[in-house]
């Protein structure tokens, strides 16, 4: 393992540096494979490396966002098939995975933890929405785009945020519930938000856009949670499956989605991910200072920080595609999901640093 890792990390200099080489003197598109294989090789480095194996799945998904920038037509579909029509189905299978992981006792931890529920949802549906209007007014973006900053905002949490909670610590538990109430609020919550906020920028149905968010995540969760309900325990390869198509499924959307908006994203790639990045890191620091404002204790406090700033970017994907804005509303949410990814690993990461130091120190005074 350590040579693989070893030689993982020297053919990941030789690539990025032919990819300088070949963009600095030969046409942009000739460096595709490079750039490809550059990120796919960080991959294997990170995922061979105990301290970093934590970001070697965001890196395939920039691995992926790249083969989808130099070679959008592979990602398209083929013949009369259109690959977007993929992403509805794979996100209502996904959300038959998180059905799968809950039971009755998720919604039993409400009860126990009515403070930080509470919290976490009033600052999870308004610093973000809040914030992804301001910066769509200043951006300058054309509607269509502007209009999926706001659809990010008002997105529930994903399931993201708990495996960022789990690194760093956090009240896991919170995070887990938070997420499963947020997402079952969503049908209610991000059509109100949306039409508040975004008709504006585009015309909003709020009604259509109920129907579609209770098709992509309502009726699969409630499939899911009969499936753990009557048939726990008979198929165990689902529950191994599962959180691996999961991450297979957004990777695949994310990618689709880039190939579908490819010549705005470079147009407007570089703005986009600036107010993307503000937006995702605002989120941390208004969710972490306000829960702690309000009581919460350190690790509820890392969770409530994970929940507002870490959104569903696959349901807000989704959203975009049922109305037929893929590659525009569709971009941010796309943009959103590496972006969110990278910044939770490092800061779970640094917090999980944090409390190890903490604790060392502790115990030395003791």
């Amino acid at each position: 393992m350590d040579f693989i890792h070893r030689l993982a990390g020297a053919v990941a200099v030789v690539l990025l540096i032919a990819s300088i080489i070949t963009i600095g003197f030969y046409p942009v598109d000739n460096a595709g494979p490079f750039v490809i294989g550059f990120f796919m090789c960080v991959a294997l480095y990170f995922k061979t490396s105990k301290l970093l194996s934590g970001f070697a799945y965001t890196v395939i998904i920039l691995a992926a966002v790249s083969a989808a920038l130099f070679y959008p037509g592979l990602f398209l579909g083929f013949g009369s098939f259109e690959s977007k029509s993929l992403i509805v189905p794979l996100l209502m299978l996904i959300m038959f995975g998180m059905g799968t992981s809950m039971s009755a006792k998720d919604f039993v931890a409400v009860a126990k933890m009515p403070k930080g529920v509470i919290i976490g949802l009033v600052l999870q549906f308004s610093i973000m929405p809040i914030i992804g209007f301001g910066l769509a007014l200043v951006s300058g973006l054309p509607p269509e785009i502007a209009a999926g900053i706001i659809l990010v905002g008002c997105s529930p949490s994903g399931l993201a945020s708990n495996v960022m909670a789990y690194i760093a610590g956090a009240n896991l538990a919170l995070s887990l519930t938070l997420t499963a109430v947020s997402t079952l609020m969503a049908p209610f919550i991000t059509p109100f938000y949306m039409s508040f906020l975004a008709n504006e920028f585009i015309p909003i149905d709020a009604t259509a856009m109920f129907l579609s968010i209770t098709k992509i995540v309502i009726l699969p969760i409630i499939a899911g949670l009969l499936f753990n309900r009557f048939l726990h325990g008979k198929f165990p390869y689902i529950d191994r499956l599962m959180p691996k198509v999961s991450m297979f499924g957004i990777a695949l959307i994310i990618t689709i989605i880039t190939a579908a908006g490819r010549d705005s994203l470079l147009s407007i790639g570089l703005l986009l991910i600036v107010l993307v990045l503000i937006h995702n890191l605002s989120g941390y620091v208004l969710g972490y200072a306000s829960a702690k404002f309000m009581g919460m204790d350190e690790p509820s406090s890392r969770t409530i920080a994970f929940e507002v700033g870490m959104q569903n970017s696959g349901l807000a994907s989704g959203i975009a595609v049922e109305m037929g804005k893929v590659a525009t509303m569709g971009l941010a949410p796309a943009v959103f999901g590496p972006t969110m990814n990278i910044t939770g690993s490092s800061l779970a990461v640094w917090w999980r640093g944090k409390t190890a130091a903490d604790s060392s120190a502790q115990s030395q005074k003791v």
